[in-house]
């Protein structure tokens, strides 16, 4: 059997206008103020694993930003470098995103790499509620053409990785599974397709 979480279709491109907001209207209005206008140079996301920090890097990939994710993963070499290019965009009036899993003064970094960090804007991303989680994955689903009924995005946040990427990466599988099995998306078929990756 093929290996289909590795071989699903082509994710949807991240942008702006897709990312599933939540509880982050302020933060997405300084994210477009700060690509938009000269008047921050710097900004910093922080939250936990699937609060959209990597789709918002997507999204901004061609934007003339430098952007550096996971910075809280960063050695002692790698945040002497990010000091040293912070400083240089600072003199060249250059734009900056990072991110990382906390707040600046949180993470263990170097002192004066986590002071740099808090001299721009810096916002937490929330992480979306269930009601919120349940939305985004119809919406994936629509975008998609899956026909499939609510009972199965039930069953996806009950029982598996409850993260936002890791229940579309299963949708997109069960699609795939349901067109090369010539079923229809129920959840015998998800827990199928479940027993076959185990």
């Amino acid at each position: 059997m093929d290996q289909l979480l590795l071989n699903i279709h082509p994710p949807a491109e991240k942008t702006l206008q897709n990312f599933v907001v939540g509880n982050n209207y302020e933060c997405l209005e300084a994210i477009n103020n700060f690509i938009y206008s000269d008047n921050n140079q710097f900004i910093y996301l922080w939250g936990e694993e699937g609060s959209g920090k990597s789709h918002i890097c997507e999204a901004l990939s061609n934007q003339n930003i430098t952007i550096i994710e996971d910075i809280d993963k960063f050695n002692e070499d790698r945040q002497i470098e990010t000091f040293n290019l912070y400083n240089q965009h600072k003199a060249t009036l250059k734009k900056m995103l990072l991110t990382g899993s906390n707040s600046p003064s949180y993470m263990g970094l170097r002192e004066d790499l986590s002071s740099r960090l808090s001299w721009g804007l810096v916002y937490q991303l929330k992480g979306l509620t269930d009601n919120e989680k349940l939305l985004a994955l119809e919406h994936h689903t629509k975008e998609k053409g899956m026909s499939l009924n609510h009972n199965v995005l039930t069953y996806c946040m009950k029982h598996l990785k409850r993260d936002l990427p890791s229940l579309i990466t299963t949708l997109d599988a069960l699609d795939e599974w349901s067109l090369k099995t010539k079923k229809p998306i129920t959840i015998p078929l998800l827990k199928e397709l479940i027993n076959s990756i185990i």
